[in-house]
């Protein structure tokens, strides 16, 4: 059945008038459309663009409950598009579920051993061969690979790179050339320079970032999400490595000045994108929070609702409300911009087409 929808568009604010016929949204009239909608704010579907679906909070992996009830979560709370930036479990299955988010797939994280969280990477022996595991989860996944850009090095004790500038080049070359795009984890300086250099894609985090860095950012278009609510976690973080202690100072400073480190970076004119870094130490579900970070340090309410919505869906590939989308939007009854619970709680959740979630007036 086609259904009608009427309100106010974001971010331009103007009438928006929809209608969703087969799961594909039209701007032109529909015959025999059933109005769901007089009024409200309708925009697309949420993104993260930096989850773990499969990753079980507290660690280890998720079971196929548990990576079921994680796309649930996200869902009900208007995300309809993840980025999954490295899970070990396979997920694919959730591909046949019409009712559950859309999912971008960057396969398995890739981590020289030892130096990367037990149990989720590809552990590597040797570095020459990072680009051929490059390679196969560039073939492995939806056009995402996700490397461990630094991590502890427990034999000096303070975050250190993992990989040689000159093997970063070949395997980012070589996932390029497969057409995928790469990003890494990056909590310090040093190793931002190779892997900027070096042609990544995106960095995530970016919490050691410069000002020599960011400007090598924004020549190169490189994109940054850098997961304001994870970085939150770094002062305890810090407070269980007492066995190390320059790293736990580290990570302090890294905390302490995160919102001049992310405003400076949106001032010189980096993309920024949300994302939650959800599974693991996050619970999954939390983009509005994301959001509300990423306004206070500087991209204010509009701007980091689109690194949440219309602008991280055009980063990923995939639009918004225009003729011949899929159908996945959101409705509210409040501006989502009012704040986070407002925006984690959409009265109304279509999803190819169809309904999900409904509340409210809509219920």
């Amino acid at each position: 059945m086609a259904v009608r929808l009427a309100g106010v568009g974001l971010p331009d604010e103007q009438p928006v008038e929809l209608w969703i016929d087969g799961g594909i949204i039209s701007t032109e009239p529909v015959a025999g459309a059933e109005t769901l909608s007089e009024s409200g704010w309708v925009l697309p579907g949420l993104v993260d663009a930096h989850c773990h679906v499969g990753i079980r909070y507290g660690g280890g992996h998720e079971d196929e409950a548990g990576v079921l009830a994680q796309a649930q979560t996200e869902r009900d709370t208007g995300v309809l598009l993840l980025r999954d930036a490295g899970s070990p479990v396979d997920t694919r299955a959730l591909d046949q579920r019409e009712d559950l988010p859309r999912i971008i797939r960057a396969g398995r994280h890739i981590a020289m051993a030892k130096r990367y969280i037990r149990g989720l990477p590809i552990d590597l022996e040797d570095e020459s061969q990072l680009p051929a595991a490059v390679t196969e989860q560039a073939l492995r996944g939806d056009g995402w690979v996700k490397l461990v850009g630094d991590w502890i090095d427990r034999s000096v004790g303070d975050l250190r790179p993992l990989w040689g500038d000159a093997v970063l080049k070949e395997a980012i070359d070589a996932a390029h050339r497969v057409g995928a795009r790469v990003t890494a984890h990056v909590f310090g300086e040093d190793a931002l320079p190779g892997l900027i250099e070096a042609g990544i894609d995106c960095i995530e985090h970016g919490t050691g970032l410069t000002a020599d860095t960011i400007e090598m950012m924004v020549e190169r278009g490189t994109a940054l999400v850098p997961t304001l609510i994870n970085i939150a976690t770094f002062p305890e973080i810090a407070d269980s490595a007492d066995r190390f202690p320059v790293y736990a100072t580290h990570m302090r400073d890294l905390h302490a000045r995160v919102g001049d480190t992310i405003g400076a970076a949106h001032e010189a004119g980096i993309p920024i994108y949300a994302g939650t870094d959800a599974g693991g130490s996050i619970r999954h579900g939390r983009i509005a929070d994301e959001v509300a970070a990423l306004s206070a340090v500087g991209l204010g309410p509009t701007g980091a609702l689109g690194a949440a919505c219309w602008d991280a869906r055009t980063w990923l590939g995939h639009p918004g409300l225009e003729t011949g989308a899929p159908a996945d939007l959101l409705v509210y009854d409040r501006d989502p911009r009012t704040g986070p619970d407002v925006l984690a709680n959409p009265d109304l959740v279509v999803l190819r087409g169809r309904v999900v979630k409904a509340r409210g007036r809509f219920a």
